[in-house]
């Protein structure tokens, strides 16, 4: 089966592209995906310590099965902060959502 994987972020300047289409074998994971990236060498291993992966546009965890034609995003942790007075939110206005990170296996 063939995917296309979307790179951001300093996976995207690691692996020196945006976008890599890959083959795969029938009913690989997400995780099983990370754990061969990872294997491959070419990122540092803490890069992909707190991986957020989306599937089709949505988050995915590392036991998802991935399907021919599925398109992966890896999302790295990004760091950094907000300047002063930068991090209030309106009265009544609720706290952005972060999640579906995956961490290694499971």
């Amino acid at each position: 089966m063939r995917i296309r994987v979307l790179y951001f972020g300093v996976l995207k300047d690691v692996m020196g592209l945006g976008r890599a289409e890959m083959d795969l074998t029938e009913g690989t994971s997400v995780g099983e995906l990370l754990v061969s990236l990872r294997e491959s060498g070419v990122a540092a291993g803490s890069v992909w310590d707190s991986i957020a992966v989306a599937v089709n546009q949505e988050y995915a965890r590392a036991g998802d099965v991935l399907e021919d034609g599925d398109e992966v995003a890896l999302l790295p942790p990004v760091s950094g902060g907000c300047e002063a007075g930068m991090g209030r939110r309106a009265p009544g206005a609720k706290a952005p959502f972060f999640g579906g990170v995956v961490r290694g296996q499971g």
